[in-house]
């Protein structure tokens, strides 16, 4: 019986060291014979090696101060706090999308929600070929299939007015539930990426709050049951405006 062909997942399970001794011998073997799919594979060890370089101590981090200018801040319901080198490692390698989570006994976490949305920025935003899971060009697929994951109808704003214009997106994991995550792109290449969660526990509105990391800002909010971030490589009073347009849209459903 012939082995079955070498594919990308493939790939990822073996950096990810998920295969058996049979499957990882015939991708060894692959590589030995496939100079691109090795450095494919070189290219998704540095990618993890860095994420945990340059973003592992965010997990130490206190929870960053608020923006003066926003409400103040209600009582939050206690959430499982995702780790951020977790979601680096299962990100890079690309298994997070087939994992199916139902939204029961879920909270939203805000501190640790923003964290995994601007783990999940940093891992995605500078890729070329892999940025998203599901283009644009299949907009009403992916709003369809985020929706079915995350157990609740999932909406993507309209950014043009803003200067970004929707790139596509991808299922991540986020510890206790699937998280969406939506990126969009400027005509000159800025990227942001909106990343959503679902909960089962409502919890009450909020105000925006900031995290930053090494230049870049994640706007986070909790409305009811949903929780959003935006994150972006931007001047944070533009970033802010984003995110005041993305809520009143979402607002409105």
């Amino acid at each position: 019986m012939n082995s079955p062909p070498i594919r990308e997942t493939d790939l990822h399970a073996y950096v990810d060291g998920q295969l058996d001794a049979s499957r990882r011998a015939e991708v060894e073997a692959y590589l030995a014979e496939h100079p691109a799919a090795f450095e494919q594979v070189q290219h998704f060890r540095e990618q993890i090696q860095g994420i945990h370089r340059e973003y592992d101590d965010v997990l130490n981090e206190p929870i960053p101060l608020r923006l003066s200018q926003v409400s103040h801040r209600r009582s939050w319901p206690h959430g499982l706090a995702a780790g951020i080198a977790w979601l680096a490692c299962g990100a890079a390698a690309g298994w997070f999308a087939h994992a199916t989570v139902q939204p029961q006994n879920i909270s939203v976490s805000p501190s640790a929600f923003a964290r995994d949305a601007l783990a999940a920025h940093i891992l995605f935003v500078g890729e070329k070929r892999h940025a998203v899971e599901v283009p644009a060009e299949q907009e009403a697929h992916l709003i369809a299939w985020l929706s079915r994951r995350l157990d609740t109808p999932i909406q993507a704003p309209d950014l043009h007015g803003q200067g970004f214009s929707l790139l596509g997106g991808r299922l991540l994991p986020g510890g206790d539930a699937p998280l969406a995550q939506l990126m969009y792109e400027s005509k000159i290449g800025e990227r942001l990426t909106l990343t959503v969660k679902h909960a089962a526990q409502r919890t009450d509105q909020t105000g925006f709050e900031i995290l930053e990391k090494n230049g870049i800002s994640v706007f986070y909010w909790i409305d009811q049951r949903y929780g959003y971030a935006l994150s972006g490589n931007i001047d944070k009073p533009r970033l802010l405006s984003v995110a005041q347009a993305v809520e009143i849209q979402l607002k409105r459903r």
